[in-house]
């Protein structure tokens, strides 16, 4: 499958930087180490909350630039943040959703995870049509607003909502996930440089915890 950001978003978003990474041979049996990522995120935080970080304020000045409310619609890594800062601590999912969300926590950029499986086609990041659907992971299917950036697949699936906001339940990891696509997206001063290091570091762990053979790839204007 072909994963890529429309011409408009490019246009629209020229700051914005890429981090993709193809694996095979996952599996829910791994055991990540989370602490040194979590570590770093305690103390981003120490010294203030997750508005604070440029990471999560570009990400507000994207969401001001579409229309949504920043403070009502968050921006997945900064939710992310939100919860450890007030919990101390995220769920166990799955674990290389642990791992995404500890990586995610760490450089405070949202991380997605699709199970290939479940993608029909392509995958774009484009402006949604509005006849799109979208399945909730409560089981209930949305249509996208029109206009509001998605990640769709040739079906005419959407497999986030607003962005980076909220991925949908349909290509969610599962314990029977093999093959994943996951994105890292940032707008921040040092993004492209930040979005190498997550990406090379999350391949990293990938092939220390996973028999897979990672493939990456970085993208910017």
């Amino acid at each position: 499958m072909r994963f890529q950001h429309s011409p408009s978003v490019w246009s629209d978003f020229p700051e914005l930087a890429v981090g993709v990474v193809r694996a095979d041979g996952i599996t829910p049996d791994a055991a990540p180490d989370l602490d040194r990522f979590t570590a770093v995120a305690k103390e981003r935080l120490a010294s203030g909350t997750e508005a604070d970080l440029p990471e999560i304020q570009a990400w507000r000045r994207a969401f001001s630039r579409m229309g949504l409310k920043p403070t009502q619609y968050r921006c997945a890594s900064e939710s992310l943040l939100r919860r450890f800062r007030r919990e101390g601590a995220l769920p166990r999912l799955h674990p290389l959703i642990d791992l995404c969300n500890a990586i995610s926590l760490a450089y405070a950029i949202p991380v997605g995870v699709f199970d290939l499986a479940r993608v029909a086609g392509d995958l774009e990041v484009r402006y949604a049509a509005g006849d799109e659907s979208y399945l909730t992971f409560g089981g209930e299917v949305e249509r996208p607003e029109p206009g509001e950036v998605i990640f769709a697949d040739d079906e005419g699936r959407a497999h986030a909502r607003r962005w980076s906001n909220r991925q949908s339940g349909h290509s969610a990891v599962r314990d029977g996930t093999s093959a994943v696509l996951i994105v890292a997206e940032a707008m921040h001063a040092t993004a492209r440089a930040d979005v190498e290091d997550l990406t090379a570091v999350l391949a990293e762990e990938l092939r220390r915890f996973w028999p897979a053979d990672p493939r990456t790839s970085i993208r910017s204007h």
